[in-house]
């Protein structure tokens, strides 16, 4: 595959400036920034850690060997340049020479290969770098990954969210790296910002790095996140002006609300990657949702439009496969199911579950396990009345208690939202390899669902290089699974970044917040 490296020098732009084909304020350096963290994070520490809530802090903390911009390109980052052998088993990183640790000490190549190790040894994500052999480090500014096998989601996988540099020195001290008194004070970063204070339940406070490795960056002198769990309350704190920005917000009234408020802006774009979807899942192992024919009649039975327009209020787009429609692997010409009562009851009644003398067939639950998906678990119960399935929505007391009912295949059907995190490789293969049915682990194939076509074809996606290639692989992917409907593809969660008409720069890329924010700036 070549070399690959992009840099857009302060030169060409001033020329791009100059002849108007860029159109761009001069970002101002200097001031803090107040922003939102919805949840409190257990550490800041991204190469133990899932998560969005340790993944937006952590961006920040601890830089990674690429970026990625909002149209899926990789970019330099603290690696310059890498290259990717034509057999596609060596990538060599060529690190930025120079930089440093927040400490002072050097970036080197032995930190990216111990990294890479951590990551590997106690991130869950167990696919971004199960084909990483080795790492091996020729000099303390290259190093080089050596593959079993092709792996189309490396890049991707060691950018901010996924891979952050952490310090050999630091980590490497024999202490186990997931509960590393490290991971939440004193923190030794190599990102655009420092850390001051992480105070549970009430805020993470940064500055700048005086000495990151970018000349100039970051813009901004401080990053105030206030850890802030009412949405509302997040709503109200941006009209007011006592937060510059809220990212992550889901909330269907409050999105809509600050769309009308002065001063203040609410954008879905930057969630590409995080790849969140929403979806009534089945228990294909347990009757009479095993029946795919019972599948298919509560799928017509949905009205995804309604879902989206009313109960979502039209911040939420379909989502038609368990890939994300911003990803560039999205299949949209699958069976839609679009809502068909009649076609519903006259699957049922060829399959033979005739109605009783009360109109009903037969009994499911509906499960869900926190609030945000309560309104379409509650939609699903009148609208199958109408073919005749008797739903109990059934409300699970808090998370764990949802997680173990359905990790242990206690249920019939349940609403779900799961993370595509970037590639397929990273967050879809999970839901459903028949090699992942793992009783007592949420989020792997809690469906039970085992088709060894679509194994074969994950697989060859999984080492396809070729993007073309591998975008007709997983197209036909999803068009079987489709066909099968081990869930019902709802939405795309209606992530949307709030911000004032004072932030420049507002993080638009496939990661929002959840990468580095040292562009930003206040005007």
């Amino acid at each position: 595959m070549g070399k690959i490296f992009s840099r857009l020098t302060t030169t060409v732009a001033a020329v791009l400036l100059s002849t108007g084909i860029v159109a761009a304020e001069e970002p101002k350096r200097g001031g803090t920034l107040v922003m939102s963290a919805p949840q409190t994070p257990r550490h800041l520490n991204p190469a133990v850690q899932s998560g969005t809530a340790t993944g937006a802090p952590g961006a920040q903390l601890f830089a990674a060997p690429l970026r990625y911009d909002e149209n899926w390109e990789p970019q330099p980052y603290l690696a310059k340049s890498w290259d990717v052998s034509e057999d596609g088993l060596t990538v060599t990183l060529n690190l930025v020479e120079g930089a440093t640790f927040h400490d002072g000490e050097p970036i080197t190549s032995s930190d990216v290969a111990f990294s890479v190790k951590t990551v590997q040894e106690n991130h869950p994500f167990k696919t971004m770098f199960a084909p990483v052999e080795s790492v091996e480090t020729p000099d303390q500014n290259t190093a080089v990954l050596k593959l079993s096998a092709p792996h189309p989601a490396l890049l991707l996988a060691m950018s901010s969210q996924l891979l952050p540099i952490i310090p050999e020195h630091v980590y490497g001290d024999g202490q186990d790296p997931k509960t590393h008194p490290q991971n939440s004070e004193n923190v030794v970063g190599s990102g655009p910002f420092k850390l001051v204070e992480f105070k549970r339940d009430q805020h993470i406070i940064l500055e700048r790095n005086e000495n990151f490795f970018m000349e100039g960056r970051p813009y901004l002198d401080k990053i105030i996140m206030r850890i802030i769990k009412d949405p509302s309350a997040r709503t109200i704190a941006i009209q007011n002006g006592d937060l510059h920005l809220a990212a992550f917000e889901q909330s269907a009234q409050n999105i809509n609300r600050i769309k009308k408020a002065k001063g203040v802006n609410a954008t879905p774009d930057g969630y590409a990657a995080i790849g969140p979807i929403a979806w009534l899942a089945f228990n294909t192992k347990r009757e009479p949702t095993s029946d795919i024919n019972v599948r298919k009649a509560i799928a017509y039975a949905i009205d995804r439009n309604f879902i989206t327009k009313a109960i979502m209020l039209g911040t939420a787009e379909p989502a038609m496969t368990g890939i994300h429609p911003g990803s560039p692997f999205y299949e949209k010409d699958v069976e839609a199911y679009d809502v068909d009562l009649d076609r519903a009851n006259q699957i049922l009644d060829d399959a033979g579950y005739a109605k009783g003398d009360d109109g009903m067939r037969f009994k499911l639950f509906v499960d869900y396990g926190w609030a945000d998906v309560k309104a379409a678990a509650e939609y699903v119960k009148p609208q199958l009345k109408k073919i005749g399935i008797d739903v109990s929505v059934r409300a699970s007391p808090d998370f764990p208690t949802w997680a173990k009912r359905i990790s242990t295949y206690d249920f019939d059907m349940t609403w779900d939202v799961v993370f595509n995190w970037g590639d397929p490789v990273i967050g879809v293969h999970r839901t459903y390899q028949s090699s992942n049915i793992k009783e007592g682990v949420i989020w792997s194939n809690t469906q039970q669902y085992e088709n060894p076509k679509v194994d074969a074809l994950m697989a060859a996606a999984g080492k396809e290089t070729d993007l073309d290639k591998r975008k007709a692989l997983y197209s036909e992917f999803q068009k079987i699974l489709a066909d099968e409907l081990p869930m019902y593809w709802a939405y795309a969660l209606p992530y949307h970044t709030l911000y004032s008409d004072k932030v420049g720069n507002v993080p638009k890329g496939i990661w929002s917040t959840s990468s580095p924010m040292d562009r930003v700036y206040l005007k």
